[in-house]
């Protein structure tokens, strides 16, 4: 199922693409509260994922708990990791592309839509390639294409998709981690469309991007609720 250890870095970093709804150039206020949340998504950003610290090693233990809750973790060091689709034995060699955010975004996926989760885990769904992708690497690359997209690294967005995220952000402090669970699903939708396998990840997750912008540019949505790939996360 994993393949070399060069996948992540293959394409973690990659974000050529055609032009889209995401390169609208915009200005605009934020509200003292967009202000706020803002930047406490921005604060999340910042912290690297550090195999040191308790907290860090508790929720790596959780994750493998919501993933196989039946399945005693050896260790935060084992030959099992490799069974959510982590590259090797040590899932914190994983991190240093995105940071602790990524590890936060797989164990919400997991606590709050644990039907999807699994069923992404276990490729539950449609006609699989030979060569699927791996599936916890694949989560680290959905976080990092979802903080490119939104501008989360710049003091304030300028591209339609984000400054309407902005505004979903304020009406809920969960929407970034809500929206990964929905880029997530819309990947593994589009992965079987594509009928794509192993070496054509990337291009699937542009595509994703690009569809995702385009529901963040629609002039309904004002909640995370009213994405239309919302209801992909309860089929």
């Amino acid at each position: 199922m994993v393949g070399p250890r060069s996948w992540l870095g293959g394409f973690l970093f990659r974000s050529s693409r055609r032009q889209g709804h995401g390169d609208r150039i915009l200005d605009f206020s934020l509200s003292p509260l967009q202000e706020q949340r803002l930047q406490r998504l921005q604060e999340r950003l910042q912290v690297p994922f550090d195999e040191t610290r308790p907290d860090h090693q508790e929720a790596l233990r959780a994750l493998w708990h919501a993933a196989f809750p039946e399945v005693k973790l050896k260790g935060l060091i084992s030959e099992q990791w490799k069974e959510m689709g982590w590259q090797g034995p040590n899932p914190s060699t994983d991190f240093r592309g995105c940071g602790y955010i990524s590890l936060e975004n797989l164990l919400f996926f997991a606590r709050t839509y644990p039907a999807s989760f699994h069923r992404l885990l276990f490729k539950q769904d449609g006609k699989r390639a030979m060569w699927e992708y791996p599936f916890a690497v694949a989560g680290i690359n959905v976080s990092f294409m979802l903080i490119q997209m939104l501008d989360l690294y710049s003091a304030k967005p300028k591209c339609l998709p984000g400054v309407n995220f902005v505004k979903i952000l304020s009406e809920d402090e969960e929407a970034f981690d809500v929206l990964y669970c929905i880029a997530f699903e819309m990947m593994d939708a589009q992965w079987l469309a594509m009928r794509a396998s192993y070496m054509e990840f990337n291009e699937v997750l542009q595509v994703t991007r690009v569809q995702l912008e385009r529901e963040l540019s629609l002039e309904d949505v004002h909640r995370i609720q009213d994405l239309p790939a919302y209801n992909l996360l309860y089929q």
